[in-house]
């Protein structure tokens, strides 16, 4: 039996559930709730309390005290840097990776349209596509974001988030990664483990998917790079063409700056991450 530490939403707990089916043909997994600092402060920005790690930190505590075994994360909510202590031991197969408009097509969007999301990368790149778009703060779980989708006149989410709570809004425009680059890691699940657990890190060996691995290292290697986490308005994509790491990225100058991308392949994901972000914040600098 491992026990392990998740937050509390519907789509934390199914990403738990998710693991442990993976799992089950080797062991057992039991949940343990957490209550993180972005739960408990779910209605201010996520730039005002802390960045991205506000849904991870006590998580990862759990597994440090030994109260949990493991953790299950959604792999864009973690900050680019692992804690001393522990080990990202798996990487399950992704899921989509892509961002969805909720309410409304992009291109049936009226003007002056006003669009919910509390991400900077996604508001960046909706206003590089549509320079006339108003923009709202909104978080909170999966659920509370669609009660309040008629309050506006469309709300940005993961497609990945839908699918696996199984969510079908009337209206749904997905966003393909040429028009909107997804955050680092999304659609991926990171599971963390005590560093020196050689047993459990055993066990998760067996459900890491080796290509999400790869592309998701070199997207994470981009964001650490940068120095920076989801505050940032930047995001990367990276996939597998051939045998090579195929990366898109995007940074723009601040939250109402100018968009910059930049794009490579090569055989090593994360010497191509590290470039990328160089580039990026070079076209920043200038």
């Amino acid at each position: 039996m491992l026990r392990a530490a998740t937050r509390g939403s519907a789509l934390a707990q199914w990403q738990t559930a998710h693991i442990a089916e993976l799992l089950g043909r080797v062991t057992d997994v039991q949940p343990l709730l957490v209550t993180t600092s972005g739960d408990r402060l779910a209605e201010q920005p996520i730039s005002a309390i802390g960045g991205k790690g506000v849904f991870v930190k006590e998580v990862q505590a759990a597994v440090l005290d030994g109260r949990a075994d493991l953790a299950v994360h959604s792999a864009k909510d973690l900050p680019a840097a692992t804690p001393e202590g522990l080990v990202l031991a798996a990487v399950p197969t992704r899921a989509d990776p892509r961002d969805v408009l909720v309410g409304c097509r992009l291109s049936d969007l009226p003007q002056g349209a006003l669009v919910a999301t509390g991400s900077a990368r996604r508001r960046v790149q909706l206003r590089e596509l549509r320079s006339d778009l108003c923009f709202a703060e909104l978080r909170g779980n999966i659920g509370t974001r669609l009660a309040k989708a008629g309050d506006f006149d469309a709300v940005v989410m993961a497609k990945a988030a839908l699918d696996r709570l199984g969510e079908h809004p009337p209206v749904v425009d997905v966003l393909g990664c040429e028009v909107m680059i997804p955050q680092v890691g999304q659609g991926a699940l990171a599971v963390e483990c005590r560093e020196d657990d050689d047993r459990v890190r055993s066990v998760l060996a067996a459900i890491q998917d080796p290509s999400t691995r790869r592309v998701v290292d070199a997207e994470r290697v981009f964001l650490a790079t940068l120095g920076g986490d989801c505050t940032l308005p930047a995001g990367a994509h990276a996939h597998i063409r051939d045998t090579k790491v195929a990366m898109r990225a995007v940074l723009a100058d601040g939250p109402n700056g100018a968009c910059h991308t930049a794009a490579g392949e090569g055989d090593d994901g994360e010497a191509l991450g590290q470039d990328l972000a160089r580039q990026l914040l070079e076209a920043v600098a200038r």
